[in-house]
């Protein structure tokens, strides 16, 4: 049994990207101590492994095809978890992309399609979800942002800095906006965390590796499970006089500041 201010029996919590890495290993810290879950992410395979750990696990898990970078997509979503739960007590916004482009070559398209992946559709979910805590008088919002949306990292992420740094923003404004009726929002800034996708990245690219290294004080990268710790303080009433605050999930690089560069390209 886990300490009473982070067990969340009887609790339900919404998770999106939670098909691999970081969203499936907030999805499973919530079910851990206690939480039952609706669970979703655009890869419906995965996503429904995810949901399988969970009942074996003794809870119950929902899982759906979604791309949260849809309005019309969000709102059904949480319709149907309003149909097999009836209540939302937290709601942790995972999904962002990435996509590398210098601010001198980038499309107006570009720019849109970052902004719209990583911070308008959390916004969605953040309005969904808020105004269904904000009925309830208590729920907990976890948004997924980055150190790129706290310092410059230069590298092609021009776009996806801006969208994190919205984040970041926007969770402070809610955090504001909703901190008297019981609704907490708190964003975690993870620095380089490993998944397939990345170490490719970081292989194809002779030296990243390195540089990503070099800025971080603990001397390696991060893994998913790392979030798991965090996910179940902020997302319980171990945290419940903590809103409006970015955490770091950066082994000292925010702290060490060193992990920026100024005109190097990868392609």
């Amino acid at each position: 049994m886990p300490h009473p201010l982070f067990d969340l029996t009887g609790r339900v919590a919404l998770v999106s990207g939670a098909a691999q890495n970081m969203g499936r290993n907030s999805a499973l810290a919530l079910a851990e101590i206690g939480a039952d879950l609706l669970v979703t992410d655009l890869n419906g395979p995965g996503v429904e492994d995810t949901a399988e750990c969970i009942r074996r696990m003794g809870r119950r898990a929902l899982a759906l095809t979604c791309d949260v970078s849809d309005e019309e997509q969000i709102k059904a979503m949480f319709r149907r978890l309003d149909e097999e739960y009836g209540r939302i007590d937290v709601l942790v916004n995972i999904p962002g992309a990435g996509y590398l482009g210098h601010p001198e070559d980038i499309s107006i398209e570009h720019f849109t399609q970052v902004q719209l992946r990583n911070l308008v559709g959390k916004f969605i979910c953040c309005q969904e979800g808020g105004r269904r805590m904000l009925a309830q008088g208590k729920g907990s919002i976890i948004n997924m942002s980055s150190i790129g949306g706290i310092y410059a990292l230069g590298r092609g992420n021009f776009t996806y800095s801006i969208a994190q740094a919205g984040v970041i923003q926007m969770t402070r404004e809610l955090s504001t906006e909703w901190g008297d009726r019981g609704v907490r929002v708190n964003a975690i800034a993870p620095a380089q965390i490993t998944n397939p996708g990345f170490d490719v990245r970081m292989d194809a690219t002779p030296g990243l590796r390195e540089t990503f290294l070099r800025g971080i004080p603990a001397g390696h990268l991060g893994v998913p499970e790392d979030i798991k710790g965090l996910i179940m303080f902020l997302a319980s009433d171990a945290s419940g006089y903590v809103t409006g605050v970015v955490f770091p999930l950066d082994g000292g690089n925010i702290a060490m500041g060193a992990n920026g560069t100024i005109g190097r390209r990868e392609s």
